[in-house]
C-alpha cells in the first residue's frame, strides 16, 4: 500500500460525509503549501490536475 493510498482513505473516514467548496480545498492547500514549501510543485500538480480533468482539450 502506497502512503497516498493510506492518506486518501484517512481523509475519506474523518471526511467522507462532509461537503466542501473549491475554496475551502484551496484554502487548505495553500496553508499546507505555506507550512511545507517542499510540497508546492506536487500540490500545484494536483491543483492543475483537478482543473482540467474534465476539459476535452486536455
Amino acid at each position: 500500500m502506497y502512503y497516498t493510498d493510506r492518506g486518501i482513505e484517512e481523509l475519506e473516514k474523518r471526511r467522507g460525509d462532509e461537503e466542501v467548496t473549491l475554496a475551502w480545498l484551496a484554502d487548505r492547500l495553500q496553508e499546507f503549501t505555506d507550512l511545507h514549501p517542499e510540497f508546492e510543485v506536487a500540490v500545484e500538480r494536483l491543483a492543475t490536475w483537478l482543473a482540467r480533468e474534465d476539459d476535452p482539450e486536455d
